[in-house]
């Protein structure tokens, strides 16, 4: 009989050293950014509650969802969901559809009654928010989950902001909104309506507030100088789109023309049509790839029979008529006027020229800056006012319901660090978890799941939602798409390719560990990881 084969090792040595000669690298175990996550404006954690969402835990997947946005049915309806422009999963064949997924949980939220986890103890700390629109009502919650008492001071008659006034129904259901809106308030917050801020600094003095965050929408319609007659019926967008809310709807005739290229042009028109008018026809100046208002929804504006006139400015408004001048583009792309003039029937001219923030609260405040007409804040959303921050339309960026939503919960964390004295440190990022760190091959197509759109001649003639929703089994199907970039799923992949017998399973939910003495750092765990969440590093010398 042989002899048992022994080794006998120096001091400080370990059985690891001995695979140096075959190992310049090892593989270990990482967590990547996955690209939805990085892509949200709101800071949603796309792939943790879509990870509930595919296992039919739909409750857990809204909870895991609200803890950074609390209005998931609004934004599964309003969201551009720049989440899915980012997904791996659109180098696949079609990117997952998380905004309808994540509607449907809103939906199925409100369906089921689920309220949010009762407020942390109280601070004794009282935060002024100024506006009940998507920012405000953002930070609202998030300090309200902290412990501070807050009170909303909103101007207009009813929660929403330019949700309410500025999106219509057809986009966004009205009983929606308001079961988001009181599911906030029943975190204790205080919603005082009717009440229009003018002096911030007064305002925080006589309701004893410690902080404040501003988050005024931009309600004032720009506008432009158009030579017109005495008799010529101009108004402006946002005023129409408000109006819209109230019981006397906008007399707007039969033509109806609106001038710009915005969302809230496209808006604006689609709501003439539904209101009767036989024509309703939008002015660019430019072109349609140039146009700021989203494909889609351009789109579904040519379908419902609204017009764009592109290369086009109005010169001139009369009773009855508009005189359109055509433009060209020059060498450069930029318009350029022909002096080739056209007249265009029209009962009404709609302007819709972009809108603007209502400062007047922040006059005689001191050391704050105003540039542009938005407030200049500092990375944590503080002014130059210690105490008074501000996010959403009132600060430069781009205005949408989401990033609004996003400068809510971050302007909320950073003022819960200053009422405590100190500084909120964001966690760093992991590196994106790129597409060409995934192995695909092991991913069948399996397309996209198309919403239910609204049949045209409602469209035309209701205000009925356009776009359905995913019913359950869609809404898993969906969910189930995802590759989860960047983060083990715990699918034995590395267990079972790996020849050495490396790799150790830690039970379900722990995931994997490697046994270096065993690993040569072949490196075929990294190569057959689906969702990248390998990496091999330089071995230690």
């Amino acid at each position: 009989m042989s002899k048992p084969f022994a080794i006998t090792l120096k001091p400080g040595t370990s059985l690891a050293n001995l695979t140096g000669t075959w190992r310049t690298e090892r593989p270990v175990y990482i967590n990547r950014l996955p690209p939805c996550n990085n892509a949200c404006p709101a800071g949603e954690n796309i792939q943790g509650w879509l990870f509930h969402a595919e296992s039919g835990d739909y409750e857990q997947a809204w909870r895991v969802l609200v803890q950074d946005n609390p209005l998931p049915a609004v934004m599964g309806r309003v969201c551009y969901h720049p989440c899915e422009g980012a997904c791996n999963r659109g180098q696949l064949d079609e990117s997952v559809g998380i905004n309808s997924v994540e509607r449907f949980l809103g939906d199925e939220a409100i369906k089921q009654g689920w309220k949010f986890d009762a407020p942390a103890t109280s601070t004794g700390k009282k935060v002024l928010v100024v506006g009940a629109g998507p920012s405000g009502l953002s930070a609202a919650y998030h300090l309200a989950r902290k412990g501070h008492r807050v009170e909303i001071q909103e101007a207009g008659p009813l929660a929403g902001g330019m949700m309410r006034f500025g999106i219509p129904k057809y986009r966004l259901p009205r009983e929606v909104l308001d079961a988001e809106v009181a599911r906030i308030l029943d975190l204790g917050v205080r919603l005082t309506l009717n009440t229009k801020v003018a002096n911030i600094e007064q305002s925080m003095k006589q309701g004893g507030f410690d902080a404040a965050f501003l988050a005024v929408g931009a309600h004032i319609a720009k506008r432009a100088f158009i030579p017109a007659g005495d008799a010529a019926h101009i108004v402006d967008a946002v005023s129409v789109l408000r109006s819209m809310e109230g019981e006397d709807k906008p007399m707007l005739g039969r033509r109806v023309v609106v001038y710009g290229g915005g969302n809230t042009a496209i808006d604006v028109a689609r709501t003439a049509k539904r209101l009767g008018a036989t024509e309703a026809i939008i002015v660019y100046r430019r072109t349609r790839e140039k146009m700021p208002a989203h494909d889609f929804e351009v789109e579904e504006a040519l379908q419902e029979g609204v017009m764009i006139k592109w290369l086009s400015t109005i010169k001139q408004a009369e009773e009855g008529s508009l005189t359109v001048e055509k433009m060209v583009l020059d060498d450069k792309g930029v318009p350029q006027p022909t002096g080739e003039f056209e007249t265009m029937e029209a009962d009404s001219l709609v302007l819709a020229l972009g809108q603007d923030v209502d400062l007047s609260l922040l006059e005689g405040v001191a050391g704050l800056e105003i540039s542009n007409g938005t407030v200049q804040v500092s990375p944590d959303m503080m002014t130059g006012f210690p105490g008074i921050f501000a996010g959403g339309d009132m600060v430069p960026s781009e205005r949408t319901v989401t990033v609004a939503v996003g400068h809510g919960k971050k302007a909320a964390r950073n003022i819960d660090a200053w009422l405590r004295g100190a500084t909120y440190q964001p966690v760093a990022k992991h590196e994106i978890a790129t597409f060409d760190k995934l192995n695909p091959w092991y991913y069948s197509d399996a397309d996209k799941t198309v919403r239910p759109m609204l049949d045209m001649i409602r469209r035309q003639t209701s205000f009925d939602e356009v776009q359905g929703g995913l019913d359950e089994t869609n809404a898993l199907f969906e969910a189930r798409r995802c590759l989860s970039c960047g983060n083990c799923f715990e699918c034995d992949n590395c267990y079972g390719v790996c020849p050495d017998n490396a790799v150790i399973k830690l039970g379900p939910g722990k995931g994997f560990q490697f046994n270096y003495d065993y690993c040569k750092g072949c490196g075929l765990c990294v190569a057959e990881c689906p969702c990248g969440a390998i990496k091999m590093v330089p071995e230690e010398t």
